[in-house]
């Protein structure tokens, strides 16, 4: 089987796929232009979000068997058109869950211990212990929306910590564990102190959260968002963190994560939330490690060496 990576790798793909048996064409600078006069040669295709997979482009990989996509979101994919043409998908949510679970947690104590804004007034030869009193996260509940690979990474990580975990999962059931127990939506908004997002982006989970589902819960809390940016947009998070129904927002992802080409509304409201001491923000990295960069391969890997042993 032929295989073409589209996407930069960690180096470890192609001797892990060539001692499987594979022929491996590794191109991560190859353009979607390329990528179509080629296409047509390759029984796989690995990826990770460069080039959209739509119709146009798929309907060119006339032998292609199997679409693996290093790291977890699968929004770029038409996922229609695979399983209408019985293309296998493998995706890597266990390679970089650990890593999203620990950011998503860093990213909480930071704000809450205020880390960023200390350091700064330190190295300006401030001195402000009041200004700089922390806020604890025992005691407190914490609501996991999504709890799949990322949302239980990240419950695990809370265990030691002194908090409620509760869980929402609207495509699972029975899934309460040793680390968090299930409970409704509604049962998250009238206890929750922190909410962290842990769901892919659909058509169902774009803007899901919007001003009147963050005013359903019954009292401010936290909001961490290590998913998708557009299931919030910056127009809510700026009008609820204005009325206090937010306390502070960590941003790992947003709406528009190219920042060049954000519309002038746009700009205004990101203009908004930087201004903000209660938003803390990071350029999509929390499944972005050293180590998950290579976890993420020998999940792919072994994926694919599963359905179609080759040796």
């Amino acid at each position: 089987m032929k295989i073409l990576i589209i996407d930069e790798m960690h180096p470890s793909i192609t001797p892990l796929l060539e001692e499987a048996g594979f022929e491996v064409n590794y191109r991560p600078e190859i353009n979607r232009k390329e990528i179509l006069e080629v296409v047509g040669e390759y029984e796989g295709l690995i990826i990770r979000s460069k080039t959209p997979m739509d119709e146009p482009l798929l309907q060119e990989a006339t032998k292609l068997k199997f679409i693996a996509r290093a790291g977890a979101g699968l929004d770029k994919i038409d996922l229609d058109y695979i399983a209408e043409n019985n293309i296998e998908l493998f995706h890597a949510p266990e390679g970089n869950r650990d890593a999203v679970g620990e950011h998503a947690v860093a990213m909480l104590l930071s704000l809450f211990n205020n880390l960023h804004k200390s350091d700064s007034e330190v190295r300006k030869g401030i001195w402000d212990r009041e200004g700089n009193r922390g806020e604890e996260l025992q005691g407190k509940t914490v609501g996991v929306f999504g709890y799949g690979n990322m949302g239980q990474a990240f419950a695990r990580r809370l265990k030691g910590f002194g908090v409620k975990v509760l869980a929402y999962d609207k495509y699972r059931e029975n899934y309460g564990d040793e680390n968090a127990d299930e409970a409704s939506f509604e049962t998250i908004q009238e206890q929750a102190d922190i909410l962290s997002i842990h769901v892919p982006l659909t058509d169902e989970t774009r803007n899901f959260f919007t001003t009147k589902v963050l005013r359903g819960f019954k009292k401010p809390f936290y909001l961490i968002n290590t998913a998708r940016g557009e299931v919030i947009s910056f127009d809510t998070l700026n009008e609820t963190l204005s009325d206090g129904v937010l306390k502070g927002a960590l941003l790992d992802v947003l709406e528009n994560e190219k920042l060049h080409t954000l519309s002038s509304a746009q700009k205004m409201s990101f203009d908004r939330l930087v201004q903000r001491d209660n938003v803390m923000f990071s350029p999509h990295i929390a499944g972005w490690t050293f180590q998950s960069y290579e976890k993420i391969n020998q999940v792919l890997v072994a994926k694919i060496k599963d359905k179609f042993p080759l040796r």
